[in-house]
Protein backbone atom coordinates (compact mmCIF):
# COMPACT_ATOMS: atom_id res chain seq x y z
CA UNK A 1 0.00 0.00 0.00
CA UNK A 2 1.35 3.12 -1.06
CA UNK A 3 1.79 5.96 1.95
CA UNK A 4 0.25 9.14 2.87
CA UNK A 5 3.87 10.06 2.30
CA UNK A 6 4.06 9.43 -1.34
CA UNK A 7 0.93 11.48 -2.13
CA UNK A 8 2.12 14.33 -0.14
CA UNK A 9 5.70 14.40 -2.04
CA UNK A 10 3.67 14.47 -5.28
CA UNK A 11 1.96 17.84 -4.39
CA UNK A 12 4.67 19.41 -2.64
CA UNK A 13 6.88 19.26 -6.17
CA UNK A 14 5.55 22.39 -6.90
CA UNK A 15 8.30 24.11 -4.75
CA UNK A 16 11.69 23.61 -4.49
CA UNK A 17 12.83 20.57 -2.72
CA UNK A 18 15.48 20.78 0.08
CA UNK A 19 16.23 17.93 2.63
CA UNK A 20 16.97 18.44 6.19
CA UNK A 21 19.98 15.85 6.00
CA UNK A 22 21.25 14.96 2.24
CA UNK A 23 21.94 11.39 1.88
CA UNK A 24 25.57 10.97 1.32
CA UNK A 25 24.47 7.68 -1.12
CA UNK A 26 22.89 10.66 -3.64
CA UNK A 27 25.79 12.46 -4.32
CA UNK A 28 27.21 9.42 -6.61
CA UNK A 29 24.24 10.72 -9.10
CA UNK A 30 24.40 14.27 -9.58
CA UNK A 31 26.08 15.87 -12.34
CA UNK A 32 29.71 17.03 -11.11
CA UNK A 33 29.94 21.17 -11.18
CA UNK A 34 32.03 22.94 -13.79
CA UNK A 35 33.36 26.18 -13.37
CA UNK A 36 33.75 28.78 -16.38
CA UNK A 37 34.88 31.98 -14.34
CA UNK A 38 38.41 33.48 -14.94
CA UNK A 39 40.90 32.22 -12.38
CA UNK A 40 43.95 34.48 -11.44
CA UNK A 41 46.91 33.71 -8.92
CA UNK A 42 48.48 36.23 -7.40
CA UNK A 43 51.95 35.95 -5.74
CA UNK A 44 53.23 39.63 -5.21
CA UNK A 45 51.96 42.65 -3.47
CA UNK A 46 51.74 44.74 -6.22
CA UNK A 47 49.41 42.30 -7.67
CA UNK A 48 47.13 42.16 -4.45
CA UNK A 49 46.85 45.61 -4.27
CA UNK A 50 45.37 45.63 -8.04
CA UNK A 51 43.24 42.53 -7.13
CA UNK A 52 41.94 43.74 -3.48
CA UNK A 53 41.10 47.07 -5.37
CA UNK A 54 39.14 45.13 -7.90
CA UNK A 55 37.40 42.76 -5.29
CA UNK A 56 36.30 45.87 -2.78
CA UNK A 57 34.48 47.41 -6.40
CA UNK A 58 32.09 44.41 -5.84
CA UNK A 59 28.76 43.92 -4.07
CA UNK A 60 29.82 40.26 -2.53
CA UNK A 61 32.84 37.78 -2.46
CA UNK A 62 32.93 34.42 -1.77
CA UNK A 63 36.27 33.53 0.33
CA UNK A 64 37.63 30.25 1.26
CA UNK A 65 41.63 29.08 2.42
CA UNK A 66 43.27 26.48 1.53
CA UNK A 67 46.17 24.61 3.85
CA UNK A 68 48.82 21.71 2.93
CA UNK A 69 47.63 18.65 4.40
CA UNK A 70 49.88 16.88 6.87
CA UNK A 71 50.01 13.36 7.79
CA UNK A 72 51.73 13.37 10.83
CA UNK A 73 51.17 14.74 14.41
CA UNK A 74 54.31 16.43 14.21
CA UNK A 75 53.58 18.84 11.52
CA UNK A 76 52.22 21.71 11.26
CA UNK A 77 51.75 23.82 7.89
CA UNK A 78 50.08 27.23 8.18
CA UNK A 79 47.29 28.47 5.47
CA UNK A 80 48.81 28.10 1.84
CA UNK A 81 45.86 29.86 -0.23
CA UNK A 82 43.30 32.39 0.14
CA UNK A 83 40.44 32.09 -2.47
CA UNK A 84 38.18 35.34 -3.46
CA UNK A 85 35.50 35.37 -5.73
CA UNK A 86 32.84 37.25 -7.37
CA UNK A 87 29.99 35.84 -9.83
CA UNK A 88 32.30 35.52 -12.45
CA UNK A 89 36.10 35.94 -11.86
CA UNK A 90 38.48 33.96 -8.73
CA UNK A 91 41.82 35.58 -7.06
CA UNK A 92 43.93 32.89 -5.72
CA UNK A 93 45.89 34.86 -2.83
CA UNK A 94 49.40 32.28 -2.13
CA UNK A 95 49.62 33.50 0.92
CA UNK A 96 52.97 31.16 1.26
CA UNK A 97 54.33 33.69 -1.25
CA UNK A 98 53.03 37.12 -0.44
CA UNK A 99 53.44 36.37 3.51
CA UNK A 100 52.42 39.83 5.37
CA UNK A 101 50.40 41.72 2.56
CA UNK A 102 49.32 45.08 3.61
CA UNK A 103 46.75 44.24 0.95
CA UNK A 104 44.73 40.77 1.59
CA UNK A 105 44.87 42.61 5.09
CA UNK A 106 42.73 45.35 3.41
CA UNK A 107 41.10 42.82 2.41
CA UNK A 108 40.01 41.13 5.20
CA UNK A 109 39.30 44.06 7.81
CA UNK A 110 37.09 45.76 5.00
CA UNK A 111 33.42 46.13 6.27
CA UNK A 112 31.69 47.56 2.89
CA UNK A 113 31.77 44.64 0.81
CA UNK A 114 29.81 41.06 2.55
CA UNK A 115 32.08 37.57 2.33
CA UNK A 116 30.58 34.72 2.14
CA UNK A 117 32.16 31.87 3.69
CA UNK A 118 31.57 28.44 5.14
CA UNK A 119 32.50 27.71 9.22
CA UNK A 120 34.84 30.99 8.04
CA UNK A 121 35.44 30.90 12.30
CA UNK A 122 38.23 28.43 11.54
CA UNK A 123 39.39 30.21 8.08
CA UNK A 124 39.88 33.37 10.21
CA UNK A 125 41.86 31.35 13.07
CA UNK A 126 44.21 29.89 9.87
CA UNK A 127 44.75 33.37 8.83
CA UNK A 128 45.67 34.99 12.37
CA UNK A 129 48.54 32.90 12.25
CA UNK A 130 50.08 34.40 9.57
CA UNK A 131 48.76 38.09 10.74
CA UNK A 132 47.26 40.08 12.80
CA UNK A 133 43.96 41.30 11.49
CA UNK A 134 40.78 42.44 12.81
CA UNK A 135 37.68 40.83 10.78
CA UNK A 136 35.54 43.09 8.86
CA UNK A 137 31.92 41.85 7.08
CA UNK A 138 31.84 38.42 6.59
CA UNK A 139 28.87 35.90 6.26
CA UNK A 140 28.86 32.25 7.66
CA UNK A 141 26.52 29.96 5.68
CA UNK A 142 26.40 27.49 7.71
CA UNK A 143 24.74 30.16 10.55
CA UNK A 144 22.05 31.26 8.16
CA UNK A 145 21.38 27.91 6.52
CA UNK A 146 20.18 26.34 9.67
CA UNK A 147 17.39 28.74 9.68
CA UNK A 148 15.53 27.02 6.56
CA UNK A 149 16.17 23.57 8.80
CA UNK A 150 19.29 22.29 6.77
CA UNK A 151 21.28 20.59 9.07
CA UNK A 152 23.81 18.79 6.62
CA UNK A 153 26.33 22.15 6.40
CA UNK A 154 29.46 20.59 4.44
CA UNK A 155 29.81 22.60 1.09
CA UNK A 156 29.80 19.31 -1.28
CA UNK A 157 26.11 18.54 0.43
CA UNK A 158 24.70 22.43 0.92
CA UNK A 159 25.65 22.42 -3.05
CA UNK A 160 23.91 19.22 -3.78
CA UNK A 161 20.73 19.94 -1.81
CA UNK A 162 20.06 23.24 -3.45
CA UNK A 163 21.34 22.95 -6.62
CA UNK A 164 21.61 18.96 -7.83
CA UNK A 165 25.01 19.25 -8.44
CA UNK A 166 28.00 17.70 -6.66
CA UNK A 167 31.49 19.39 -6.08
CA UNK A 168 34.11 17.22 -6.68
CA UNK A 169 36.73 17.07 -3.17
CA UNK A 170 39.58 15.29 -5.15
CA UNK A 171 42.05 18.30 -4.58
CA UNK A 172 41.30 18.85 -0.81
CA UNK A 173 44.03 16.87 0.33
CA UNK A 174 46.94 17.84 -2.42
CA UNK A 175 49.89 20.41 -1.81
CA UNK A 176 49.10 23.57 -1.90
CA UNK A 177 52.36 24.97 -1.02
CA UNK A 178 53.93 23.57 -4.39
CA UNK A 179 55.95 26.10 -6.32
CA UNK A 180 53.04 26.27 -9.39
CA UNK A 181 49.19 24.90 -8.64
CA UNK A 182 47.72 22.95 -10.79
CA UNK A 183 44.94 23.29 -13.34
CA UNK A 184 42.53 21.41 -11.49
CA UNK A 185 44.23 22.69 -8.17
CA UNK A 186 43.01 26.00 -9.48
CA UNK A 187 39.34 24.93 -10.50
CA UNK A 188 38.65 22.94 -6.96
CA UNK A 189 39.60 26.46 -5.40
CA UNK A 190 37.45 28.81 -7.19
CA UNK A 191 34.92 26.73 -7.30
CA UNK A 192 34.99 26.13 -3.24
CA UNK A 193 35.22 30.13 -2.81
CA UNK A 194 32.37 30.77 -5.85
CA UNK A 195 29.74 28.15 -4.62
CA UNK A 196 29.75 30.17 -1.13
CA UNK A 197 28.10 33.42 -3.27
CA UNK A 198 25.37 30.96 -5.25
CA UNK A 199 24.37 29.56 -1.99
CA UNK A 200 23.80 32.29 0.19
CA UNK A 201 21.88 34.16 -3.01
CA UNK A 202 19.95 31.32 -3.75
CA UNK A 203 19.05 30.77 0.46
CA UNK A 204 18.34 34.70 0.22
CA UNK A 205 15.80 33.57 -2.58
CA UNK A 206 14.28 31.08 -1.01
CA UNK A 207 13.96 32.58 2.14
CA UNK A 208 11.97 35.65 0.05
CA UNK A 209 9.60 33.86 -2.41
CA UNK A 210 8.80 31.05 0.41
CA UNK A 211 9.24 28.97 -2.74
CA UNK A 212 10.74 25.60 -1.36
CA UNK A 213 9.63 22.88 1.07
CA UNK A 214 12.01 21.24 3.57
CA UNK A 215 11.40 17.89 3.12
CA UNK A 216 12.50 14.75 5.79
CA UNK A 217 15.65 12.52 4.55
CA UNK A 218 13.63 9.73 5.67
CA UNK A 219 10.37 10.44 3.79
CA UNK A 220 12.27 10.99 1.31
CA UNK A 221 13.70 7.48 0.94
CA UNK A 222 10.43 5.94 1.96
CA UNK A 223 8.98 8.02 -0.85
CA UNK A 224 11.74 5.81 -3.28
CA UNK A 225 10.39 2.57 -1.69
CA UNK A 226 7.28 3.47 -2.26
CA UNK A 227 8.00 4.17 -5.84
CA UNK A 228 9.77 1.24 -6.63
CA UNK A 229 6.59 -0.48 -5.30
CA UNK A 230 4.39 1.47 -7.57
CA UNK A 231 6.71 0.30 -10.82
CA UNK A 232 6.48 -3.04 -9.72
CA UNK A 233 2.94 -3.31 -9.55
CA UNK A 234 2.35 -1.43 -13.19
CA UNK A 235 4.87 -3.78 -14.43
CA UNK A 236 2.64 -6.76 -13.61
CA UNK A 237 -0.36 -5.26 -15.09
CA UNK A 238 1.07 -4.86 -18.51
Amino acid sequence: MLSVAFFVILHLRMKKIIYNRFNKAWLSDLPRVTYSGKIFVVVSEAEAKKAVDYLLSMPILGVDTETRPSFSKRTHYKCSLLQVATHHNCFLFRLNFLQHSPAVIRLLEDTTVPKVGLSWHDDIHSLCELFDFEPGLFIDLQHHMREIGIEDLSLQKLYANLFGERISKTERLSNWERDVLQDKQKTYAAIDAWACIRLYEELQRLQETGDYQLVDEQTELEMEEDFKIYEEIAAQKR
